[in-house]
């Protein structure tokens, strides 16, 4: 699909992050244009679309995506809809960016992975957007280097203000760990085996019943470990951070240090308060990415391997904090398409 004009995206959900991906489509990366959108509520499509040049506004994604406008689609829609939303871009082979989860559950991952593998060829690309953040990147390529050494331990910190009145405790895991799955997956090269969540007191800051913090360790199949300490009550802002612990040295991203200040007897910085602020330019970098690869006729990035791999190791972080002790990680074999 090597072209020239503007790539036309239909964007499925238009939430905070559709309604967001949308601002960025139309006024930030180039090489694309919004074409559609799509939504349940009608009045909020109709709004998010009004001021688009030709840009439709559907409460049908199935219809959208038929619209000869249409080249590609973004979906940002709420976890349970992906599937539908995927088979329906199969069925007329259109390249998609899925934000994550690819799907909330391995069985319905496997299926789209399926159904992906029977066109012959990759269409997904999935939202791990941590890939194309600049520290991350520097991180990784510091990584393969080998000057470091083999890796051995991954520290993870992930902290919010305050988690959603609609959180629950299974989903520090299923949406918010399953980032650090992924990096830890794509910093280290290893698939991960098993699972065990560890829980604090929780803090008096979380709201009723829900378990926060949590502290999750994670165990590779090339011998290394990766902790996260998820904390989505802390009250004071947004922070992510690693540090990788390696033989013959370390390196830590996250500490937001770019700016600091002294003034009135005091030294320091500030601290970003949601995802919107800290990852603002790896959202920019990803789609820019992906809008390149499509407008190229190729799929880069993270696949429906990589959703399906974090779908399988949520599942089982999920059983273990359910449960307790450790919980192996259920990996169906990868298909030749995803080597």
């Amino acid at each position: 699909m090597n072209r020239r004009e503007p790539l036309g995206i239909a964007v499925i959900g238009t939430g905070r992050m559709g309604a967001d991906h949308v601002r960025r489509i139309d006024r930030v990366i180039s090489g694309a244009r919004v074409a559609a959108v799509v939504d349940v509520d009608e009045e909020r499509a109709k709004t998010v679309a009004a001021g688009i040049d030709g840009c439709t506004a559907h409460t049908d994604a199935d219809e959208a995506m038929a619209s000869p406008d249409v080249d590609a689609v973004l979906i940002a829609s709420s976890g349970p809809a992906h599937e539908a939303a995927l088979l329906g871009a199969f069925a007329r082979d259109l390249p998609v960016l899925c934000e994550k989860p690819l799907t909330p559950d391995a069985a319905s991952a496997l299926r789209v992975m399926e159904a992906e593998q029977a066109l012959g060829h990759r269409r997904v690309q999935v939202g791990f957007m941590r890939r194309y953040d600049t520290e991350y990147v520097r991180l990784k390529a510091l990584l393969g280097t080998g000057q470091l050494g083999r890796p051995l331990m991954l520290h993870n910190r992930h902290r919010n203000v305050a988690s959603p009145s609609f959180f629950t405790s299974s989903m520090l895991i299923s949406d918010s760990v399953a980032h650090e799955v992924d990096v830890t997956r794509w910093l280290l090269g290893h698939e991960i085996t098993a699972v065990t969540v560890l829980r604090p007191t929780p803090s008096s800051g979380a709201p009723e019943g829900l378990r926060d913090p949590q502290f999750v360790v994670l165990e590779t199949d090339g011998g290394a470990l990766s902790d996260v300490e998820i904390f989505v009550n802390c009250g004071f802002g947004y922070q992510v951070q690693a540090e990788a612990v390696c033989e013959r040295g370390t390196a830590r991203i996250g500490d937001g240090h770019q700016l600091v200040t002294n003034m009135a007897g005091r030294w320091g910085g500030t601290i970003a308060q949601d995802w919107t602020e800290r990852f603002a330019q790896a959202y920019d970098d990803e789609v820019q990415a992906w809008v390149d690869a499509t407008r190229r006729g190729e799929v880069t990035g993270p696949g429906t391997w990589d959703g399906y791999a974090a779908a399988a190791v949520c599942e089982a972080g999920v059983r273990a904090l359910e449960q307790g002790g450790r919980v192996e990680v259920e990996l169906a074999d990868r298909p030749p398409l995803y080597a």
